[in-house]
C-alpha cells in the first residue's frame, strides 16, 4: 500500500514533505520548570524526524506567560532561553531533513487558577465571558462553584493578538521553525471566542457568526502579517465538547471563520481539523456531525485531519480526500510510525500511564524503532 497517497509527497506552505502522515501536537510536560525545552524534547523530536520530509507539529506552546495557567513543564517561547532551546529542537530535526511547526497556545478559562497564580499573583483567570468551566468532582462533593471568569477587555484582546504575533516571529525568526500552528481548538482561549456556550459577549467580539469568529481572524491576520501566511496553520474542533465547550449549533460561526480565512489569506497554509469522533483523550462514534461543511468551504487548500486514525482508514481518507493525517498517541510509542505504516509493520502499544510524567524520559525517550522495539515503558 506504499502506492497510497498517504506515502507520496505532498507541498505545504514552503516546505515540501515526502509524505502526508503528519506528527500532531502533543502536550507531554518534558520541559524544565521554567517553560523551557530541554534535551529530551531535542532527542524526542528528532527521533519521530527520522524519515525524512516528515511534518512535525510541536506541542502547544505557550505565548506568554499569562497565557499559561498548566504544569511549569508546559514549554513557551517568550524568553531568550525558551528560544534558543527551541533552536535545538528545530537543529535537530532539520538535520534529520524533516520540517517543524510551533503550536501556539493560550488558555484562558482552561487554566487551572491555581497554577496561574503560582506563575504570578497579579495574573487573571480569564476568558472570552464570565461563563465557568463545569464544576469537578471534587468542587462538587464539597459543595464548591467553579471559578468564574473575568471576559477580556477590548484592549486585552488586542494585546493577546500581538502576542500571538510576537510568539510566531520568534518561532520562525529565532527558533528555527519552518512555521506555526494557531491552536483554536478544544476549548482554550481562541475557541472560547468562537463557542456559544463559553462566549456570552455582546460587543463586537460575540453574539453572532461575524463577531465570535473576529478574535480569531485577527489572530491569523496578525500572524500571517508576522511570518507569512503560508507559513501559518489554525487547527479548529467545531465538534469537541472538552471543556463543555461545544455549542447547540457550531456550523455559522466555522462557517464564516473559513469562509473569511480563505477570502482574506489565499496563500494560507492549511487548515487542522479535529474529526467528530474525538472528544479530548477519548474516541467516540457520532451520527449526524461531519467536517465535510468545512471541506466544501476549503476545498483545493491544504487540509490535516487528526482524530483516532488507523492506518486502514487513514490510507483511505488520504487516497479519497488527498488530505495530511495527524497522529499522536501511536508517535509516543513508535518514533518511526510513518516507516511502520508504510510497511504495515506492527505498532507499539502507546501507554497512558507515561504520557504526563514531568521532566522524565519515561515513556518519552524510550520507544525505538522497528527493528530494535523494546520498550520498557509499554
Amino acid at each position: 500500500m506504499a502506492t497510497s497517497k498517504l506515502f507520496q509527497p505532498i507541498q505545504v506552505g514552503r516546505v515540501t514533505l515526502q509524505h502526508r502522515v503528519v506528527m500532531a501536537p502533543l502536550t507531554r510536560y518534558r520541559g524544565n520548570s521554567r517553560h523551557t525545552p530541554t534535551d529530551l524534547l531535542v532527542e524526542h523530536y528528532a527521533a519521530r524526524g527520522s524519515l525524512p520530509g516528515t511534518l512535525i507539529i510541536s506541542e502547544a506552546t505557550f505565548i506568554a506567560p499569562k497565557a499559561s495557567g498548566y504544569s511549569f513543564h508546559v514549554p513557551g517561547i517568550w524568553s531568550d532561553e525558551q528560544v534558543a532551546a527551541w533552536k535545538k529542537v528545530t537543529d535537530a530535526v532539520h538535520a534529520k531533513g524533516s520540517f517543524m511547526y510551533l503550536q501556539l497556545w493560550a488558555l484562558g478559562r482552561a487554566a487551572s487558577v491555581e497554577k496561574l497564580k503560582e506563575e504570578d499573583p497579579s495574573f487573571e483567570y480569564v476568558s472570552a465571558g464570565d461563563v465557568p468551566v463545569p464544576r469537578t468532582p471534587e468542587q462538587e462533593e464539597n459543595g464548591e462553584d467553579a471559578a468564574r471568569p473575568r471576559p477580556l477587555t477590548k484592549a486585552e484582546i488586542s494585546e493577546y493578538v500581538q502576542l500571538y504575533a510576537t510568539a510566531a516571529r520568534e518561532a520562525v525568526e529565532r527558533a528555527g521553525f519552518d512555521g506555526v500552528e494557531i491552536h483554536g481548538a478544544n476549548g482554550y482561549l481562541l475557541d472560547q471566542f468562537l463557542k456559544e456556550t463559553s462566549n456570552n459577549r455582546t460587543d463586537e467580539y460575540g453574539g453572532s457568526p461575524e463577531n465570535n469568529a473576529r478574535f480569531v481572524l485577527d489572530v491569523a491576520a496578525a500572524v500571517s502579517a508576522a511570518v507569512g501566511e503560508e507559513r501559518v496553520g489554525l487547527r479548529l474542533s467545531p465538534w469537541v465538547s472538552l471543556l463543555d465547550n461545544l455549542g447547540n449549533n457550531p456550523i455559522p460561526v466555522f462557517s464564516y471563520l473559513v469562509t473569511e480565512l480563505r477570502r482574506r489569506h489565499p496563500n494560507f497554509g492549511y487548515l487542522h481539523v479535529v474529526e467528530p469522533r474525538v472528544q479530548g483523550l477519548l474516541d467516540r462514534t457520532v451520527d449526524g456531525e461531519s467536517n465535510d461543511f468545512l471541506r466544501t468551504i476549503w476545498a483545493g487548500k491544504r487540509w490535516i485531519s487528526a482524530g483516532g486514525f488507523s492506518r486502514e482508514n487513514a490510507i483511505k481518507q488520504a487516497d479519497e480526500l488527498g488530505e495530511l493525517i495527524a497522529f499522536g498517541r501511536y508517535f509516543t510509542s513508535n518514533p518511526d510510525l510513518p516507516v511502520r505504516l508504510r510497511e504495515n509493520i506492527p505498532l507499539t502499544p502507546y501507554n497512558r500511564e507515561v504520557f504526563y510524567i514531568e521532566g522524565s524520559p519515561i515513556g518519552y525517550n524510550d520507544y525505538f524503532p522497528a527493528d530494535t522495539s523494546i520498550s520498557v515503558a509499554a
